[in-house]
């Protein structure tokens, strides 16, 4: 019975060993995503300089301070608003997801920024 017993342990450590792996990878990506999301936002929005990072740790942060996945998307579409840039939720939204899809090719082939 210890045999099977070890096996179930073992087994059970392996699973959650993958799942925090999966967990760390999705929030990288995530963060990854913000950045280059934040990027070009801040592009759009004409920043330079300090203020092109400063906008995009902002950007970054939201990931770590809220849990509902639609707040970078909206707190970029306030901004825009409130700079009058036009933009559509449906471009925005595309946007981020190519930015997802390039940060998880950049994680995944461990690139930096």
């Amino acid at each position: 019975m210890s045999n099977s017993v070890n096996g179930f342990s073992r087994r059970e450590q392996a699973f959650e060993a993958k799942y925090l792996h999966d967990e760390e990878l999705h929030f990288r990506i995530k963060v990854r995503r913000n950045h280059l999301f934040g990027l070009w936002a801040a592009h759009l929005l004409e920043y330079s300089g300090d203020k092109v990072e400063h906008y995009v740790e902002e950007i970054m942060m939201i990931e770590t301070q809220k849990s509902h996945h639609e707040d970078v998307l909206h707190k970029v579409l306030m901004d825009f608003q409130a700079a009058k840039v036009e933009m559509s939720e449906h471009r925005a939204r595309k946007k981020l997801a190519k930015c997802w899809e390039i940060a998880q090719k950049m994680i995944i082939n461990d690139e930096e920024f």
